[in-house]
């Protein structure tokens, strides 16, 4: 069984897919839309209407690159305000047609540059914790690698949360939090463990609901067994009263940290 800091190697690991992969994978006729009608572009997030099947449904992407000249067109995954924003104008688009939202998780964290702080980084985080709390479609989010602080969260607030087997959630990188704690980025894999950032733990925490396997999977098997897994749970959303879903999801966020 791998440590904890083992994994965030796996989930940092080159050559692993991002979030255009999964989208290749797993969807069909994906058509891409772009801006957030406000400032600009931001490639670090991807996003647009696709098939599950033959459903309709607005997919939404953290994209990191793959060579070193996609990395830095991607912002090696880290989003602007304008991605969030971006990513929240497609949701409530989904809302008004009435298409499920399905995001796919994987950041280092969201861009901390001072032209990001001035365009309103944080807010734009909170507003789409707040909009995704009340989004009137199901949601469902998916942790493909690294799962860093509020820049993981302000995609990843759903009816159910995923995560891969070799996947991270964290407040911080390891290397952060041993630079904090002990004045020591080197000591990355004793933070690792204390951070309790894994799939497993995540479950134990029920901080999400299920846990994606990959050891002895390829990734094209991961794709179909999440295309699957996506196809039955959305299914099973679709049956459940609006009001219904939306005061569950809000329960959902609410027993964090809660003591029986």
């Amino acid at each position: 069984m791998k440590t904890a800091y083992e994994k965030v190697q796996a989930a940092r690991a080159k050559g692993r897919p991002s979030g255009i992969g999964f989208i290749k994978g797993i969807f069909t006729d994906f058509i891409e839309l772009h801006g957030d009608r406000r400032f600009a572009e931001d490639s670090a997030i991807v996003g647009g209407i696709a098939r599950l099947r033959n459903k309709p449904v607005t997919v939404i992407a953290m994209e990191k690159g793959g060579n070193t000249k996609e990395k830095v067109y991607r912002n090696f995954g880290s989003p602007n305000p304008e991605g969030y924003r971006k990513a929240l104008r497609l949701m409530k688009q989904a809302e008004k047609f009435h298409r499920p939202v399905i995001c796919f998780v994987d950041t280092s964290g969201a861009f901390c540059g001072i032209g990001a702080e001035e365009r309103g980084q944080g807010q734009a985080i909170a507003e789409n914790l707040i909009e995704m709390m009340g989004l009137r479609v199901p949601v469902i989010a998916v942790l493909i690698g690294e799962g860093g602080s509020g820049g993981a969260l302000a995609l990843a607030v759903g009816d159910e949360v995923w995560m891969l087997e070799n996947a991270f959630y964290s407040v911080i990188s390891p290397e952060g939090c041993a630079s904090i704690l002990w004045k020591d980025a080197k000591k990355n894999k004793e933070a690792a463990e204390c951070l309790k950032l894994t799939a497993e733990d995540m479950k134990q925490m029920q901080v999400i609901e299920r846990i994606i396997p990959e050891e002895g999977l390829s990734f094209s098997e991961v794709y179909t067994y999440l295309e699957e897994l996506l196809w039955k749970t959305l299914e099973e959303k679709a049956q459940i009263d609006l009001e219904e879903l939306l005061a569950a999801r809000y329960e959902r966020f609410r027993k964090y940290g809660r003591i029986d």
